[in-house]
């Protein structure tokens, strides 16, 4: 059996795994990713979960056909909730939205250890993920954007117990404050996304009389963001 591909998402998100780390893959896709990184040399070993039988029989047969049983071990269990007595020291938890990312990860306070590294690709509502991490004391280590048909924030966090010194505003929730640091082309593009989808989602709320102070603002800060790096 070949090697899986990796997906462009897949691949960013690897990309902050520390080099001879046992991870974990939460939600695994066939556990596809563990295998290459295994493969790759980049981890010493692995546990796929996921809460539904049939990814976690795929993960499975994967691992045996590739010969990688006794490094990589398949769970199926909710979230975090079989995985502490694994160790692990990298967590994936991808493709999943913000608010259950949240959930999984609250579930699991021992997670709140300077040792783990959490890598989190929400697909929806990445700032109540980002509201979530750091009311919790995670540091926010590091954030990207990649598409892969579609943009993808990915965002690598660490336990410190210390909250970062200037809190985040309303748009660096949304977007992540390293990639708007950075801007960029994919950054341009997430922007003008949110501008057209805040816009739309005001002029509803006006429609029906309802508030909106949160759209309002988010536009006001993206329209600041875009006059400063014009």
């Amino acid at each position: 059996m070949n090697l899986p591909k990796l997906s462009k998402r897949l691949r960013c998100a690897a990309n902050f795994v520390r080099q001879g780390a046992y991870i974990a893959d939460v939600g695994t896709d066939h556990a596809y990713l563990p295998i290459v990184l295994l493969a790759e040399g980049r981890i010493c070993g692995g546990v796929a979960s996921d809460i539904n039988e049939g990814p976690i029989e795929r993960a499975r047969v994967n691992i045996r056909e590739q010969g990688m049983s006794e490094l990589l071990n398949a769970k199926q269990c909710d979230g975090l909730s079989d995985l502490r007595d694994d160790h692990p020291e990298d967590i994936l938890i991808l493709g999943m939205g913000g608010e259950l990312i949240a959930r999984i990860l609250s579930d699991a306070p021992w997670t709140k250890t300077p040792s783990i590294r959490l890598i989190l690709q929400p697909m929806t509502h990445p700032e109540v993920l980002r509201t979530f991490l750091l009311r919790e004391g995670y540091s926010i280590v590091d954030e990207v954007l990649v598409k892969d048909e579609k943009i993808y924030q990915i965002i690598c966090a660490e336990y410190t117990g210390i909250p970062p010194r200037k809190p985040y505003n309303e748009l660096e929730l949304l977007l992540g404050r390293e990639p708007l640091r950075r801007g960029g082309e994919l950054t341009d593009e997430l922007l003008l996304h949110w501008r057209g989808v805040l816009s739309v989602r005001l002029a509803g709320k006006k429609s029906a009389g309802a508030d909106t102070s949160e759209e309002e603002t988010l536009l006001t800060q993206i329209g600041e963001y875009q006059n400063d790096h014009s």
